[in-house]
């Protein structure tokens, strides 16, 4: 089981989210997000978490020149897209990525997943109207493909209290955290983040 902290403000938080298990970290570039970096915190939080933990930048709707002035400026592994692109937009950059599907009651989760065939992975994320995502809210895992050719992320809502049931009920590839390892919007807190480690790698 893969754990991702999304969210990670500074170079202490990025450390200890290492330090507490994580695989990857995520970096928010979207400015109306309380967890927004620009390019000089992203890039000083990127070099200090090491070679072996995978930094992933997200993005929502942002242009393509936004994201390349971001890419050469922070040493970014994985491109998260949160908004509505497709997927020839997404393939331009030359780097792995993962497409984020807000779970809106309507999707057909397959139909979704395979217009996203050149994505590394898919995140599926809890849908609220006119919000891209960290909302803390979950939605019903049994909508979770069985079989899915791609890697799933599981998203939205999670916390050290339903992690284990999460990664129980599913059979996805790894969770995404923010809000709920967090003691106020964009910082961390270090008991959490170990807890939320423990509980989603004890399954598996």
């Amino acid at each position: 089981m893969r754990v991702k902290i999304c969210g990670i403000t500074s170079v202490e938080d990025a450390l200890m989210a290492v330090k507490g298990g994580a695989d990857a970290i995520g970096l928010v570039f979207y400015d109306s997000s309380p967890r927004c970096v620009n390019a000089d915190q992203a890039e000083a939080i990127a070099r200090a978490v090491g070679p072996f933990v995978t930094v992933v930048a997200l993005f929502v709707n942002a242009s393509s020149d936004v994201i390349k002035n971001i890419l050469r400026r922070v040493p970014i592994h994985v491109i998260q897209f949160h908004g509505d692109e497709p997927a020839d937009f997404c393939e331009q950059f030359s780097k792995p990525y993962l497409k984020a599907l807000r779970m809106r009651e309507d999707l057909d989760v397959d139909q979704a997943v395979s217009l996203f065939d050149s994505a590394s992975g898919i995140l599926l994320d809890a849908y609220t109207p006119g919000v891209p995502g960290g909302t803390g809210e979950t939605f019903d895992w049994q909508r979770i493909p069985k079989d899915s050719v791609k890697p799933i992320i599981l998203a939205g809502g999670l916390n050290p209290e339903n992690v284990r049931r999460a990664v129980t009920e599913t059979s996805i590839y790894g969770v995404d955290v923010s809000g709920g390892v967090e003691r106020a919007p964009g910082i961390k807190d270090s008991q959490k983040i170990e807890s939320f480690v423990r509980y989603a790698k004890s399954f598996r």
